[in-house]
């Protein structure tokens, strides 16, 4: 039995199963979305109050202050703005993928938000859709209540906040979410179809790709699904072609701009990003524990290795390898970006199987002492998200 048949034979939630109605689908998660919406809702309940006391708007801590204001430029005069740094770095609009900003321009086109309100909008209804997708996965490999306890799980994350920002990383795990899910039910067209929408929307999208890719690969595979059912070649093929146009076309499309093949990689090393297998990450780390910064070095050693933990765990408890396949790909490429390390947290948000070994432990605790663990953590991602947008805040 392949890793995509043991996915199958798990028992699903009703959302899963042939003729289920949408209304089933949404009345079987709905659990797990309240939790969700009640988890945010306390979160900008807190940065409202802090806001208060602090003389500071919320509108302007979630949808006007850093990638947020670049977005909203894209969105109100489209590509072409650029910013020249005192120390010559050179920031370009085309590091950002075109999927927000042009959701913006749309809904403030058609609505009486301007662009700024139109990604709070976007993130809020993403950002359930992702909870929707987290807990459809979830559910499909583990049943009901783990699917529950993950998508609670994502929503305290202690950056949790970015999540109710006008950021990408709610659109983005909304759209990988449902890849992989539609990966895991073998439904090649959409998931083909999400994964390029993915790559429209952040640089790794090229996650999202891989676990289509290898989904794909394991099917064809001798013994594979290919060989027992012929008729669904022309899907599978269709969805392993339509994965990567999202990603390729963007980054194509800012070669041709920029007169260069590697155009989008050039602007997004004027921005200090790139990839260098983790060197700089790991002199960062190492730079923190030589000096003042120990106990902080300390700390961020200590959850890279937790990560690591997690990953490791999941490949025992044997998830699937397009879930393994998608969450490896997110987390490799934030731990060996060589850029902004204080962002991290949020880049690995859409990293979500990551916390499946965490749902599983959690279900099988007592109730009360679950509702507490999450509840206090819920409280703590609040709080913390609170001083984290009055603070340094997300770059």
């Amino acid at each position: 039995m392949t890793a995509l048949d043991h996915a199958a034979a798990v028992p699903c939630g009703d959302d899963a199963r042939p003729g289920r109605t949408l209304r089933a689908a949404l009345r079987r998660a709905a659990p797990a979305l309240l939790a969700y919406a009640g988890t945010r809702l306390v979160g900008l309940a807190v940065l409202a109050i802090w806001g208060a006391v602090a003389d500071r708007s919320p509108h302007q801590l979630l949808a006007a202050r850093w990638d947020s204001l670049w977005y909203t430029r894209i969105a109100e005069q489209g590509y072409g703005y650029t910013l020249r740094l005192p120390d010559g770095s050179i920031h370009s609009d085309l590091a950002f993928f075109p999927m927000l900003p042009a959701l913006e321009r749309v809904i403030s086109a058609i609505s009486p938000l301007d662009a700024a309100g139109a990604g709070l909008a976007v993130s809020c209804v993403t950002s359930l859709l992702a909870a929707w997708g987290i807990f459809a996965v979830g559910d499909l490999l583990h049943g009901r209540r783990v699917g529950t306890l993950l998508v609670v799980a994502w929503a305290v994350l202690p950056v949790g906040i970015v999540q109710s920002m006008a950021y990408s990383e709610s659109l983005f795990t909304a759209v990988a979410a449902w890849a992989v899910y539609a990966t895991l039910t073998r439904q090649w067209l959409a998931a083909g179809t999400l994964a390029a929408l993915a790559g429209l929307t952040r640089p790794v999208g090229a996650a999202v790709v891989a676990a289509v890719w290898i989904a794909a690969a394991v099917e064809l595979l001798p013994g594979g699904r290919w060989r027992r059912a012929r008729r669904t070649d022309p899907e599978l093929l269709a969805g392993v072609v339509l994965a990567p146009l999202g990603w390729l076309a963007y980054v194509g499309w800012v070669g041709f701009e920029t007169g260069s093949a590697t155009g989008y990689f050039e602007i997004q090393s004027g921005w200090g990003n790139g990839f260098d297998g983790g060197l700089a990450f790991a002199g960062f780390i190492g730079g923190m524990l030589t000096g003042p910064g120990f106990p902080a070095g300390l700390a961020l050693l200590t959850g890279v290795a937790a990560l690591l933990w997690l990953f490791a765990r999941g490949v025992r408890q044997g998830q699937p390898l397009p879930v393994l396949a998608y969450c490896g790909s997110v987390l490799v490429l934030a731990l060996t970006a060589k850029g902004y390390f204080c962002s991290k947290p949020r880049l690995l948000m859409p990293a979500f199987p990551l916390l499946l070994p965490l749902a599983l432990a959690l279900a099988r605790l007592r109730p009360a002492r679950t509702a507490l663990i999450l509840g206090s953590a819920g409280l703590g991602s609040a709080l913390y998200g609170a001083f984290w947008l009055h603070g340094s805040g997300p770059p």
